[in-house]
């Protein structure tokens, strides 16, 4: 029987991190960066105002107060994207827009409120201070800083950084391919009128949910009856659009389940009895590729149980998609959190148990434990944010036990 730890590792060691791709920005949008981002020049790349308003003398407004307001003449006016600004003459001002250069003997910025926004002479109510309302030249950054590292996330604020310093592409790890197979006999779409010996695919719609969320693309096919020939085809005709083959039911040891006698030709792929609750039998391993195995697609496959494959995708499945994508945190974040009841955990497994976390840092956390920790059921997973870990020696779980919880929202 495998450890959940050594099982972990097998999850991460059969999948690499996707070879980087430059893209446009846009389809860099939750990607992580490949490369180290340098700024090719100055941001800002001169002097510019920061608020719309006069560019002036600090020196010519000394004395300027509301009651006793400064009046100077406005000799031009310069605009954003004005390439050449003239001059200032002492004991004068320019009008000047936010972001337009400062010309050359200005100091600081009067904005529009502290003036009667005069266009021939403006009357002024107060002395700017040297620099005031100004952004300096690289303020925000310095040609050939790195702004960005490898190994960042880009989301919006990245996207506003590397759009300004001029960046139209970016060296990513691209998002992931995720086929998702739901494999059973029994299984129908959502829809579909109920009856009975049939179940409705839960699996593929939640785990394509959850495949998003990680951060890859999802391609869900129909659900694959148990069928052998069919199951083969259907899995061959997806190697050519898969980073990753996920399959859900079908490996069991039941006569009608089919899945470990069509990847045995298939690939390379091992099913282990892992020390954990619920999932405890598991597949991992490539298919296609060369007859070593070398070159072909990974493939991880779940139990059927709503509750076990969505366990098993947060434990085993999740870490290894964020390995893939260049992530360097893999695990959800934890909290140690009392449990509200006591249960019987299986002697010699981890044990995941549904949990709703409530309280904060300061005082604490405490884990309200959803439905019978042995019952799979879809209704408690639903209302649970958390999932507590119960450790391998632990067979008898008390109330008020520190539990660590993997928080999942």
């Amino acid at each position: 029987m495998r450890t959940v730890a050594d099982f972990y590792q097998d999850c991460l060691a059969a999948v690499g991190q996707q070879p980087p791709l430059e893209v446009q920005l846009a389809d860099a949008v939750s990607c992580v960066l490949a490369e180290d981002v340098e700024a090719p020049f100055d941001l800002p790349v001169a002097d510019l105002a920061a608020c719309d308003g006069y560019a002036v003398r600090s020196e010519d407004l000394v004395g300027a107060r509301p009651k006793e307001e400064v009046e100077l003449p406005v000799t031009e006016e310069i605009r954003a994207g004005d390439v050449n600004p003239a001059a200032l003459v002492p004991g004068s001002a320019i009008r000047i827009a936010s972001g337009a250069p400062m010309p050359a003997g200005s100091d600081s910025v009067i904005a529009l409120d502290f003036t009667d926004r005069g266009l021939a002479k403006v009357r002024v109510r107060t002395q700017p201070a040297i620099g005031e309302n100004i952004r300096r030249r690289a303020e925000d950054v310095e040609r050939g800083e790195v702004v960005l590292r490898k190994g960042t996330r880009v989301g919006a604020r990245q996207v506003a950084l590397l759009a300004g310093v001029g960046r139209s592409r970016v060296l990513v790890h691209p998002r992931p391919r995720i086929v998702i197979l739901s494999i059973g006999d029994e299984i129908v779409e959502p829809g579909s009128k109920a009856r009975p010996g049939t179940v409705f695919d839960a699996n593929g719609h939640a785990l394509s949910t959850a495949v998003a969320d990680a951060g890859a693309q999802t391609f869900r096919v129909a659900a694959v009856p148990d069928e052998p020939h069919l199951l083969r085809e259907t899995i061959e005709d997806q190697l050519v659009r898969a980073d990753l083959v996920l399959t859900t039911g079908g490996i069991s040891y039941g006569s009608g389940d089919t899945v470990r006698e069509v990847l045995s030709v298939l690939g390379t792929v091992r099913f282990d009895n892992v020390a954990a609750w619920p999932g405890h039998i598991l597949g991992v391993g490539t298919v296609g590729g060369d007859e070593d195995g070398k070159n072909g697609i990974p493939i991880f496959c779940l139990p059927g149980d709503p509750v076990s494959a969505q366990v098993c995708f947060e434990v085993f499945v999740r870490p290894a998609l964020r390995h893939m994508q260049g992530w360097t945190q893999l695990t959800r974040p934890s909290v140690k959190a009392a449990v509200d009841r006591a249960w019987y955990s299986p002697r010699g497994r981890r044990e995941f148990v549904r949990v709703r976390l409530v309280g904060d840092p300061r005082n604490g956390y405490q884990a309200k434990v959803m439905g019978a920790p042995a019952s799979l059921l879809l209704s408690a997973l639903a209302e649970s944010n958390a999932l507590a870990v119960v450790p391998e020696a632990t067979t008898n779980v008390r109330v008020g036990d520190m539990l660590q919880c993997l928080v999942l929202e």
